[in-house]
């Protein structure tokens, strides 16, 4: 495995982190990406319990469905590193901040895998693999990432809006391992299955990411001026015109694509 090809934990945190060092228009780059990207999934995290219970709705599985809601109690509550919070709890008060991120990941994992051990063969505990996998993914598990992600994909309806952040999670757990090919292909998947405003764009743009890990600049360079052309307005648009400016300096010309330069505006 080449040495482009590696990622640390640090790194899976903030996937879009450039690998080549820096200038001061690229540590701009870096901070404002990470901000969107870890925003964006925050507030997928915040919401993913009433998702992932309404998409159980009208099921033959409703016991199942509640216990789902039940073992998603964890990712509901905060986290306070200060200690303040926590200061008048109990030692059983389950609605306490958690002390740290990591004490509220391993929380997550713990209660998800116990409801998928009890109720392994119903649509809930299928359900219950986003997000399993998505705290698993940020724990630096990434086979057991993509397993649940695999899990969720293969239940999901085929317009089920959570299938574009399996999609993009199963690219991050790819990245994760080093394993490029396999990470840009399920960015493509994401590109042609997305047709939702959630993570508009986010496919091609991380393709065209991962075609600049690999080292192939100018055809990254091109990925990245179609991504800002074709999805004006966008988060992802933003981050691939920056990108398209970071390479500029570093003496790659990108192709000149129609709207390109007003698409992050």
């Amino acid at each position: 495995m080449s040495d482009t090809q590696k990622l640390d934990k640090k790194e899976l945190k903030a996937p879009d982190a450039f690998q080549a060092a820096g200038t001061e228009a690229q540590s701009w780059i870096q901070k404002h990406e990470k901000t969107v990207i870890m925003g964006v999934a925050g507030a997928m995290v915040v919401g993913l319990g009433v998702g992932l219970v309404s998409w159980m709705s009208g099921r033959s599985e409703d016991k199942a469905a509640r216990k789902l809601g039940e073992a998603l109690r964890p990712l509901e509550r905060g986290v306070d590193e200060t200690g303040f919070a926590a200061a008048g709890a109990t030692g059983n008060d389950k609605n306490a901040p958690f002390k740290s991120q990591a004490e509220k990941d391993q929380a997550v994992v713990a209660s998800l895998d116990a409801f998928r051990k009890e109720d392994g063969s119903t649509h809930a505990a299928a359900a219950a693999g986003l997000p399993l996998a998505q705290t698993q993914l940020r724990l630096g598990k990434y086979a057991e990432a993509l397993d649940g992600f695999e899990t969720f994909l293969k239940h999901a309806r085929s317009d089920d809006p959570l299938r574009a952040a399996a999609l993009e999670g199963k690219g991050y757990a790819f990245e994760g391992q080093g394993q490029l090919d396999k990470a840009h292909e399920a960015f493509g998947q994401l590109a042609k299955e997305n047709a939702t405003p959630f993570l508009e764009g986010m496919g091609p743009y991380h393709q065209a990411r991962i075609l600049l890990a690999q080292g192939k600049k100018d055809e990254a360079a091109k990925g990245f001026a179609e991504v800002a052309s074709k999805f004006p307005k966008t988060a992802a648009a933003r981050m691939a015109q920056d990108r398209v400016s970071a390479l500029m300096a570093q003496g790659v010309t990108p192709p000149v694509v129609a709207g390109a330069a007003d698409a992050g505006t």
